[in-house]
């Protein structure tokens, strides 16, 4: 996986939260809140992401085949869809399910100090985690803001990280929150109030990550930096005087598609006009390193002729 895949943040956070996990099912057996058992189902849900988002990224990797020419980069796209959908269903819905049925069947928090030691480590910890997707994604950021990176980005991983971290996070201090009312007031319905909000949290996020990896997958072009960049590449003003017009894919993160006709003068001969293609395409390569495969038509542009003016 490239750098811009977060492998890093992706194993930061599948060992978060394998650990947290473990301590949060310990905890729900010991205090038998609700809280406990649907964000230890979270964490699992979430470790599961990850470990999914790692071998997407992996098969992502295989040569192209007779089969898939353009190769399997979008995989890394499905992958990252399939978390949404495990998000949206074992996260999100399990979570809204066992919120509805503590509120109407409420029970009293036993040993608290299970529930309440375990969300402090697991605050702690998924705030590591967290850290390291930030800092992997300001490495490549730039100055968009957080939104637009999580809506423009091209590599899925760091996008669904990030989302998942702080949903996590804010899920954690619901969970803390359900569970410090129900111990002061004495009444559990806190504690299913409180699962429930994670529940509606983790819906909201698996949405927003569905919508977002749905659009990759449907296919997305250049971004408009990279498509001036290969406009001024390929036009050299002698032998490709312009680009009549052009398209790009996204055949996965890294890896860009571009094809385009170019105008080329009219006296050119076989030779040339192929050498102007060539040089062309080195050109495009050098200043757009993602644009891997380019198919250029050439042809002669020949201005429109103005219409006569009337009267």
């Amino acid at each position: 996986m490239s750098a811009s895949g977060g492998t890093k943040a992706i194993v930061a956070a599948l060992s978060a939260n394998l650990a947290i996990a473990v301590s949060k099912f310990t905890a729900a057996v010991f205090s038998g809140s609700s809280s406990m058992l649907a964000e230890g189902v979270h964490s699992l849900a979430d470790a599961g992401n990850q470990a999914l988002l790692l071998l997407g990224g992996k098969r992502a990797r295989r040569a192209a085949s007779e089969e898939h020419p353009f190769g399997y980069g979008r995989e890394r796209y499905i992958y990252a869809f399939l978390v949404a959908i495990v998000l949206f269903s074992v996260g999100g819905l399990f979570a809204v399910y066992e919120g509805v049925e503590k509120i109407r069947h409420p029970h009293e928090i036993e040993h608290w100090y299970w529930p309440v030691g375990v969300l402090v480590f697991a605050i702690i910890a998924e705030t590591v985690s967290f850290r390291t997707a930030i800092r992997e994604s300001n490495e490549i950021r730039g100055g968009q803001s957080w939104t637009r990176f999580v809506r423009t980005a091209k590599a899925p991983e760091l996008p669904v990280v990030l989302l998942e971290d702080l949903g996590a996070l804010v899920g954690l201090v619901l969970a803390l929150g359900g569970v410090s009312l129900a111990l002061l007031t004495g009444d559990g319905v806190w504690d299913g109030v409180g699962t429930l909000c994670i529940g509606v949290l983790l819906v909201v996020i698996a949405v927003v990550l569905a919508i977002e990896t749905k659009s990759l997958l449907l296919g997305e072009g250049a971004e408009p930096r990279s498509l001036h960049r290969i406009r001024e590449a390929m036009v050299d003003g002698e032998t490709v005087t312009r680009v009549i017009h052009m398209k790009t894919l996204h055949l996965g993160p890294d890896e860009l598609l571009v094809a385009a006709k170019i105008a080329v003068n009219h006296e050119d001969d076989a030779a040339s006009v192929a050498h102007a293609i060539n040089a062309a395409e080195a050109r495009v390569r050098e200043a757009e390193p993602l644009a891997r495969m380019i198919y250029l038509e050439p042809d002669i542009y020949r201005e429109e002729p103005s219409a006569p003016a009337e009267g």
